[in-house]
């Protein structure tokens, strides 16, 4: 099968598109064939040596989308089930999914029901799961005020489209360090941006909700910016701060705030499910920004990387593909 192999740690000229031998079935494992999968910022990452669990040659990837071409488990994965994988290990301590096939332990493969098309589906997995955990606990209604704290962001532009198709009428804010991407911003849903100054909010505006994807860097700010009884949900780290300092709880929330997160890695098919069948009836927007083959793997890093790119970026089975870049 063709696959990617990252011998060594580098830029994007380590991707290596390359043969090798298609995985072999074994107990409790079961075989996917590839329709699609997102490019995720991890997987940048791990390509530049940053993951020190990930040791190489390996095979990058940490999501898909596709079919069941051999099964252990025939009564939940039949062969042609179509199926979602996030989380779990995959491109890390095992062989990813930037590959024509991927093997996979079954309980990180989600059987799912939809007529989403597979340029959809791959633009979906770890991106909107995050944005749809988000969106749930941040118990969304029609009169919020919502402030989306690292707005440009693959997880930011997400929640806004999930948010907007089920409540058009709600202000959503994007805060962003500059407004050089406000046209792109103002089109998947926000109804304005706020400068992000050093961690400093440039505006007076208070909000009942926000979506913190910078993380600790700035949530001291984000709080600051609520109204009592809001809600705040963090569960990004743009800003590269991983641990809350000098947060004393009783003084940070004493306007009644509430402080919640989500984790991706608290997944199962119901709630995949559940976040497929919300797209659907709602009819969000969801669709990549950019689309590529396996072949280009190289070229979707590189865009990925650079101060072009913005919304989800993925990678197709070249049958599938309408739009090679």
């Amino acid at each position: 099968m063709k696959a990617v192999v990252v011998s060594k740690a580098g830029d994007s000229s380590v991707l290596e598109v390359t043969q090798v031998a298609k995985p072999q079935v074994k107990s409790g494992w079961s075989l996917v064939k590839i329709m699609g999968f997102g490019i995720n910022r991890s997987e940048i990452f791990t390509r530049q040596g940053l993951s020190p669990s990930v040791t190489f040659p390996r095979i990058l990837g940490i999501e898909c989308v596709g079919v069941i071409e051999e099964t252990t488990d025939p009564s939940r994965l039949p062969v042609g089930q179509k199926i979602i994988s996030i989380m779990g290990e995959m491109g890390r301590d095992f062989d990813g999914s930037y590959a024509e096939y991927v093997l996979l332990p079954n309980e990180q493969i989600y059987p799912i029901s939809t007529q989403l098309d597979w340029a959809t589906l791959a633009t979906i997995p770890e991106t909107y799961y995050t944005a749809f955990g988000a969106y749930k606990n941040l118990k969304i209604g029609s009169d919020d005020v919502v402030l989306v704290r690292g707005g440009a962001s693959g997880v930011g532009t997400a929640f806004v489209k999930l948010l907007k198709a089920k409540f058009p009428e709600v202000k959503v804010y994007a805060s962003v360090r500059t407004a050089a991407k406000k046209e792109q911003l103002l089109s998947v849903g926000y109804d304005d941006l706020i400068i992000d100054d050093n961690g400093i909010l440039k505006t007076d505006l208070k909000f009942t909700k926000i979506l913190e994807l910078v993380g600790p860097a700035t949530i001291k700010n984000s709080i600051a910016h609520l109204e009592e009884n809001g809600i705040v949900c963090s569960c990004g780290q743009l800003g590269k701060k991983w641990y809350l300092e000098d947060f004393d709880p009783i003084m940070e929330l004493q306007n009644n705030i509430y402080l919640t997160t989500f984790y991706s890695g608290n997944v199962s098919q119901e709630k995949i499910q559940e976040m497929l069948t919300y797209i659907e009836q709602e009819q969000v927007d969801v669709r990549p920004e950019c689309v590529f083959d396996l072949d280009n793997i190289q070229a979707a890093h590189d865009y990925l990387e650079s101060d072009a790119a913005f919304g989800k970026v993925i990678v197709l089975d070249k049958e599938e593909n309408f739009s090679d870049k």
